[in-house]
This record gives structure tokens, C-alpha cells and sequence, in this order.
């Protein structure tokens, strides 16, 4: 038998298949020693050809098997495990920043439903409520599949609380949807990150974080910056927003390609733009509008709740289509 001792040497180092590749080793060793006794033994060589033949097999399999291992671990750390929710107040002062956090809520309501863990990554709050921006690390396989086109400008119409002349406002979000994977489709020079390390926000008293353990990381060639503190740590804090940072600057490079390549692209609803309009809800009519695939529903109430099904089902359904 001859097999690639670079490819061995690689299922004897990975922990998934170092079990498999010790009972392969072991099988071709007594396969070597079949063929040898085949060899020089003329009254046992019919049966040692047999049992080198059935080792051959076997060992053909652990093989196979090692090899559809390598490639599923591949296939998952190219995958998301998760994603990194983004939401920003556009337009429209003080209501875009409660739009922005009720968005936020809907979303994380939605991963409550599903079972999904998340986390706050990074929170600005407005002075009158809701958020400037946030970002909340939600963690699940399936939730990259789920989420992904919801990234684009959300706009909400309805009459604020503080509008006495009964007026309709227009506000809008916008909402990104980072992948998250634990192999990197691209790679960051680290003469390329500045780094920054603050105190973490606390409630005051005994919780403020006395330890600098907040971290900024900005990507100096494109100006991106991001931030974590909701671990207690620093190098996890660090961990995280480098990861971030990873997942922005691969967004920021698929938008790039998308647009380029718009006319040819028949995968996807719409470019994943933060700037490209996407859906409003129409509070005083009780309607959700997605403008891309042209459909409305009816319960905005339960939606905003996050009983959003049905719209991640009608894109899906939409997308299988082309």
C-alpha cells in the first residue's frame, strides 16, 4: 500500500482522527507482515495473501473514513458558528435610537425563540434612550443561514410619543449581520492594528471594572474600528474584537466582490449593502414591508416581538427559487 506520510502525519496530529490513524498504523503493520510471510513461507502464503488482502481493505476504509473526517472539520471551521448583530440609528434623531434598540430586541427575541445563546458585545446609548449603535455576539450554526439578509437600512414609520400634532415620523437603522467562523477567509497583518485597552462601563460602586480590560482594535488601512468588553478579561476582550474586526473586514470584502459582480449574482437577495433599503414598518397601518421580494405581513406587534419566521422564511423560499 502506498499512502502520502504528509497526509498520515496530519490524521496522527489532528485529535478527531489520531484514534483511527493509531488502528491504521497498526493494520498496516500486520499487513507488512502478511505479505512477508506470503512471501517466504510457501506453506502459509494462500492464507497470508487472504489476511493481507482483508488488511489492505481495512485499511483502505480507515483512510476514506480519516479523510471524511479532515474534510468535515474543514467544512466547519470555514462555516459560521455564529454572528456578530450590528444595529446604528440612521436618520431621524432621538426615534432612529429607539428603533435602533427595539430592532436589537427583536432580533435577540428571536434568538430566544430558536434557543440561541448571544452576548453584548458593545452598546452607545443615546441621552434620550434606544442606541447610537450596539453589537451583540449571537452564537448557533444556523444562525448566520437564518439571519443573512437582514443586513441593509431598516425604516419605521409611525407617530412618536412626543409628537403632539399626531404627525407621522420616518426613521431608519441599519442593521449588519457579521458571519463569524473560527478559520478566517482572510488575513490581518498585525502591523496593521492599533490597539487600546480601557476600563469596561459598570453600574457604579463595587461593579466598576477597576482593570483595564475593555479593548479597541482599529484596522489602520481602512479605518475600521471595533470594541469589546463583556468579558472579563483582556485577552479574551482582545480574542473577541479581533474577531470582529476579521468578520468586518471579510464583509466589508464580499460587499466589495457583490457589487462588482451584481449583475451576475442570482444566490442572494439584494448586495448585503448596510445602505441598500430593505423592509419598513408601518406602525400606524400594522405592516411589515420587505421591499426586496415585495410582500407584507400584518402582525407587527408579534414581529417586533421577534416572531419573525415568516420573513426569514419568505426570503429563504425566494432565494431557492433562483
Amino acid at each position: 500500500m502506498d499512502y502520502d506520510e504528509q497526509v498520515l502525519a496530519t490524521f496522527r496530529d489532528n485529535p478527531k482522527t489520531q484514534f483511527l490513524a493509531g488502528q491504521f498504523l497498526q493494520m498496516e503493520k500486520k499487513y507488512q507482515e502478511a505479505l512477508a510471510l506470503a512471501e517466504t513461507d510457501e506453506e502459509m502464503a494462500e492464507l497470508a495473501k487472504e489476511e493481507a488482502d482483508l488488511l489492505a481493505s481495512q485499511c483502505r476504509e480507515l483512510y476514506q473514513e480519516m479523510e471524511r473526517i479532515i474534510e468535515a472539520n474543514k467544512e466547519e471551521e470555514e462555516s459560521p458558528y455564529g454572528v456578530m448583530l450590528e444595529v446604528r440609528a440612521g436618520a431621524g434623531g432621538d426615534e432612529a435610537a429607539l428603533f435602533a434598540a427595539e430592532l436589537a430586541q427583536m432580533y435577540l427575541a428571536y434568538a430566544e425563540r430558536q434557543g440561541w445563546s448571544y452576548t453584548t458585545e458593545n452598546k452607545s446609548s443615546a441621552p434620550s434612550g434606544g442606541y447610537k449603535e450596539a453589537s451583540f455576539e449571537i452564537v448557533n450554526a444556523r444562525v448566520y443561514d437564518d439571519l443573512r439578509y437582514e443586513t441593509g437600512v431598516h425604516r419605521v414609520q409611525r407617530i412618536p410619543v412626543t409628537e403632539k400634532s399626531g404627525r407621522i415620523h420616518t426613521s431608519t437603522a441599519s442593521v449588519a449581520i457579521l458571519p463569524m467562523r473560527r478559520k478566517p477567509k482572510i488575513e490581518i497583518s498585525p502591523a496593521d492594528i492599533q490597539m487600546e485597552f480601557s476600563r469596561s462601563g459598570g453600574a457604579g460602586g463595587q461593579n466598576v471594572n477597576k482593570v483595564e480590560t475593555a479593548v479597541r482594535l482599529v484596522h489602520i488601512p481602512t479605518g475600521i474600528e471595533v470594541r469589546s468588553q463583556s468579558e472579563r478579561s483582556q485577552l479574551k476582550n482582545r480574542e473577541k474584537a479581533m474577531a470582529l474586526l476579521t468578520a468586518k473586514l471579510e464583509a466589508q470584502h464580499d460587499e466589495e466582490e457583490s457589487k462588482r459582480h451584481a449583475t451576475e449574482r442570482k444566490d442572494q437577495i439584494g448586495t448585503g449593502d448596510r445602505s441598500e433599503k430593505i423592509r419598513t414598518y408601518n406602525f400606524p397601518q400594522n405592516r411589515v414591508t420587505d421591499h426586496r421580494i415585495k410582500v407584507s405581513w400584518h402582525n407587527i406587534e408579534g414581529i417586533m416581538a421577534g416572531a419573525i419566521e415568516p420573513i426569514v422564511e419568505a426570503l429563504h423560499a425566494v432565494v431557492k427559487k433562483q
